[in-house]
């Protein structure tokens, strides 16, 4: 048909950790997925597969992108690309404990590169290593016990596995382990290493398929320092990684993958060490006499940029939750705003830090019931699949036939029936939405009930009347509603992702 329906896997190392929703008949795929993994902090690398899947058959593998664990740590900062579009759930923490978290990533288009067989390598060998001085003789002892998880190179969805030592010219090899992916070979190989500095030199092992006709299969490899050996004994479980990459950039022949990847090494250090920064924090919400500019919070307010501003309220609303103050926090905050808004049509819109921790809240404890209220008319659009489309500029009159028997619509009737479809649409989410005042959370309600006793003392005028509804509904739909109805998947709602048709008729209902 000319395309595909491409779905991506992400690995980490040789364990497959996500898979994301199929986009079908698509060569200009979006996913907009995010995820939180826990990885170790030996991890090597992460790779994302693009595949195309085929509803009889093998999937077919159309390329992929390998970052290692270098290559993420090398930029200083990362940002997540969906977080902004979509909202970002959060991974689960302990309430009240903050953590230091410095952080880098990449984000970028990045080339897809071809799937060579032999670099795609998983498992684990497991080596001692020690140089022992036998007088002006120096011997590099390799001990290779055994090997985990190899990858399957025979038809019978075994290997037949041997291992290989190589250095400073010298090259020794193990006995051939027939028909097991976990071969045992307890067997010690000794180098002997020239005299005086070693320099860069390494120590290669390397693991192999060993194959009666033809050329042997690559399984991995793994390489060791040979200045570092001679410190002391090496030993341990090892992950083997491919031979480095010499294939040739393919241009985006392939395609590209728009790719966000933040990594974030957390220390969390025991309760008490953060007492002095929580007391620190909460100074103003529990003694409010003090001047409100020389506070903790204050500060942190002036001096995080809109880029970290999310990060910062992130971790307010977790430990003044954790504290049992979240609320108390947000109309500290939103006070604030209010004393530096001169125009009240301008209040809350911008990302300020009450905003921002008014957002993060809601998430919080808001998830069960933006599901409930939404989700059976948000599957109702899913299942009906309807054409919608205002825009005369987007139309595609022939899709008219589905709608009429009597050939093409023109313009003005695709716009009549599609703004009778929005407004049936939106009429159902409204009646979902003030039909849910007895399900909306407790904490959300009272939450908003402090803002709106602000801005009612901040603007008492009469003329200003409207704008203690403005300042909740700036909140409840433009950053919680409107978000969950334009992209329902990053919200929970969805199994899947919308297909091009109901994604825009999500589009024209979110505006």
């Amino acid at each position: 048909s000319g395309s595909s329906d491409p779905y991506c896997v992400v690995k980490v190392d040789n364990e497959v950790v996500a898979r994301t929703a199929t986009v079908w008949k698509s060569l200009n795929p979006f996913w907009g997925e995010e995820y939180t993994l826990l990885l170790p902090r030996g991890f090597h690398s992460l790779t994302i597969y693009v595949l195309d899947e085929d509803t009889i058959g093998q999937d077919d593998v159309i390329g992929k992108v390998l970052l290692s664990h270098q290559q993420i740590s090398a930029e200083p900062r990362g940002e997540w690309g969906a977080r902004r579009a979509g909202g970002q759930w959060d991974p689960p923490w302990h309430p009240g404990v903050p953590t230091l978290s410095p952080s880098t990533g990449v984000d970028s288009w990045l080339s897809l590169a071809p799937v060579n067989p032999d670099q795609e390598v998983q498992g684990e060998i497991h080596l001692e290593l020690r140089v022992p001085e036998r007088g002006h003789l120096r011997v590099l002892r390799c001990h290779l016990i055994q090997a985990r998880d190899l990858a399957p190179r025979d038809p019978s969805g075994t290997s037949d596995p041997f291992a290989r030592v190589s250095c400073c010219g010298h090259t020794l090899e193990t006995a051939v382990i027939k028909k097991t992916r976990f071969p045992h070979w307890d067997e010690v190989l000794e180098l002997e290493l020239p005299k005086g500095e070693l320099g860069e030199a390494v120590l290669s092992v390397e693991v192999w398929d060993w194959d009666i006709v033809g050329k042997n299969d690559f399984l991995g490899r793994v390489e060791f320092p040979l200045d570092t050996l001679c410190l002391g004994p090496t030993r341990g479980w090892f992950q083997l990684l491919p031979f480095p990459s010499t294939s040739k950039d393919h241009g985006g022949q392939l395609g590209a993958l728009r790719l966000a990847v933040r990594l974030v090494e957390d220390t969390v250090l025991p309760p008490h060490l953060y007492q002095p920064l929580i007391q620190l924090l909460t100074e103003p919400i529990l003694c409010p006499g003090q001047p409100p500019e020389g506070t903790a919070l204050a500060v942190l307010e002036e001096v995080t940029s809109g880029e970290s501003r999310q990060d910062v309220a992130i971790k307010l609303v977790k430990i003044f939750l954790g504290q049992g103050l979240a609320v108390p926090l947000l109309d500290y905050l939103t006070t604030r705003e209010l004393a530096r808004t001169a125009d009240p049509n301008t209040l809350f819109c911008s990302n300020s830090l009450a905003s921002k921790s008014m957002e993060q809240f809601m998430k919080v404890v808001g998830l069960p019931y933006l599901r409930e209220v939404l989700k059976p008319v948000v599957d109702r659009i899913f299942e009906e699949k309807k054409y919608v489309e205002l825009d005369p500029g987007k139309m595609e009159l022939s899709r008219g036939r589905r709608i009429s028997f009597k050939g093409s619509l023109s313009e003005a009737q695709v716009q009549e029936s599609s703004l009778e479809l929005l407004k049936g649409y939106l009429g159902d989410i409204v009646d979902a939405i003030v039909g849910s005042v007895d399900k909306c959370p407790l904490p959300m309600r009272v939450a908003f009930k402090q803002p709106r006793r602000r801005v009612e003392e901040r603007f008492p005028l009469a003329q200003h009347e409207e704008v203690r509804y403005f300042s909740i509904s700036g909140f409840l739909f433009l950053r919680f509603f409107a978000p969950a109805v334009l992209t329902p998947k990053l919200f929970r709602l969805r199994e899947q992702h919308a297909e091009p048709r109901t994604g825009r008729t999500l589009l024209l209902l979110a505006k």
